[in-house]
């Protein structure tokens, strides 16, 4: 019941909130192209929910490629760095220092180099999911108890099949923690790639509908952008829900 308590919470506060901006919209008669009310930014999500359902499905694929590859490439540069430490030392850093790039000074140099294709915003999603999921699971590779890898060792194990019986395991809910992070960045990542240059998805739309001073449609993208980086979010942790149940006990 306390657990029902601490969610309802931060939902009250969000309604009154919306409550408030509805109530400041009708009484300061705050015109359209500049301040949307949240019932005209739904009656405006459902009116154009079919275009904003086709370019969502756009940004959903580049999203998905991009964290999927982000996964790959966190899974592999994760085990060589544990693995070589001389490794590790020289490429940390070099992973922290990207992140103080802005995405958006590197996507317009992304779609030089690649063009107005789709490679361009996969490439922004890895970018931006990359970081997140290959420091969760390194650092969840170091902590790893050396103990239980010298044990499997003595039974005969090889360093490889140490880290698929012991390692990897052992470090799964930090990778978890880190895609929960990245899931919620690819959406944003897309975007980002989209609003640079492209002809379909939500930045395109989100740009075109800015350009026009219509508000209420951008307002209802970004409503749309969120529900999707949510939904990403949702995934991870229902995918931890079932597979990994012992985690949610532990955290309850």
């Amino acid at each position: 019941m306390k657990k029902y308590r601490q969610d309802l919470i931060p939902a009250g506060f969000m309604l009154a909130l919306l409550f408030i901006w509805e109530c400041a919209v009708r009484v300061a008669r705050i015109p359209l192209y500049v301040l949307p009310s949240p019932l005209r930014v739904l009656q405006t999500l459902s009116a154009e929910l079919d275009v904003l359902a086709g370019h969502a499905c756009i940004t959903l694929l580049e999203a998905g490629a991009g964290i999927l590859l982000s996964l790959a490439l966190a899974l592999f540069l994760g085990i060589i760095m544990d693995c070589f430490p001389v490794i590790r030392q020289g490429i940390y850093p070099i992973l922290v220092v990207t992140q103080t790039v802005p995405m958006i000074v590197l996507a317009p140099i992304l779609i030089i180099y690649m063009g107005f294709g789709v490679a361009p915003k996969i490439l922004t999603v890895v970018l931006m999911c990359f970081f997140p999921i290959a420091v969760s699971f390194s650092d969840g590779l170091a902590q790893v108890d050396e103990e239980y890898v010298h044990l499997i060792r003595s039974y005969g194990a090889g360093r490889w099949k140490a880290y698929g019986l012991v390692k990897i395991p052992a470090a799964t809910p930090s990778l978890l923690s880190g895609l929960k992070v990245a899931a919620t960045y690819s959406i944003s990542g897309a975007v980002v790639g989209e609003w640079i240059g492209s002809q379909q998805g939500l930045g395109y739309y989100l740009l075109r509908v800015k350009n026009g001073y219509m508000l209420d449609k951008v307002f209802a993208c970004v409503l749309v952008i969120i529900i999707l980086s949510l939904c990403m979010n949702g995934l991870i942790r229902l995918y931890q829900y079932f597979a990994l149940p012992y985690l949610n006990r532990k955290q309850n």
